[in-house]
């Protein structure tokens, strides 16, 4: 074998022993059975009146939070705190002010949300996420572990005009199951 082909092996060595922990969490991750994470308190930029940010996780598709705000929204955020640092999998964001494709008209939805993640540690990440222009949940993957709070803060929106505001229906996280945990 050249000296070449001794350097490559070497470094996919190298690259796999530093990985190997990335590795496992992701095919863990990928096959762990999921539960619901609900915060433990919730905060928002603003919010139209009778439509706060607890509506948002109420686990109740016929409320919303709104910021009171026509147009796109952009910048206006919600928050979601977890007292505990938890381990966040999957992230369900039901648009608008129901999940029936007949309301979708009634508020601009949202279209690219920035999602400010931070953890235990204090250290912020920022993620985006981009939504349908459709009725009902949409489940994205959000793998993050230790997460103190998830900031989402509204970029652009779908059907924004000077008689709407921006809508969310329903936010939701999972981590893994406890049934899991316990397994």
């Amino acid at each position: 074998m050249t000296w070449a082909l001794w350097a490559v092996l070497l470094t996919l060595l190298i690259t796999a022993v530093v990985n190997a922990d990335n590795a496992v969490s992701a095919v863990r991750d990928h096959f762990t059975k999921r539960g619901p994470v609900g915060p433990d308190s919730v905060k928002a930029s603003r919010s139209y009146p009778r439509h706060g940010p607890e509506l948002a996780f109420d686990k109740l598709n016929n409320t919303w939070w709104g910021p009171g705000v026509n147009q796109s929204g952009a910048g206006e955020w919600i928050e979601a705190r977890f007292d505990q640092p938890t381990r966040l999998l999957d992230i369900i964001i039901t648009p608008g002010v129901s999940i029936h494709a007949d309301q979708l008209s009634q508020s601009a939805l949202p279209r690219r949300v920035e999602a400010v993640i931070t953890t235990a540690d204090g250290k912020k990440e920022s993620r985006f996420l981009t939504l349908d222009q459709a009725a009902g949940g949409q489940r994205r993957a959000f793998r993050a572990g230790d997460v103190t709070a998830v900031r989402l803060i509204v970029r652009s929106s779908y059907a924004a005009s000077a008689d709407k505001q921006v809508a969310i229906a329903e936010i939701e996280f999972f981590g893994p199951s406890n049934t899991s945990r316990n397994q």
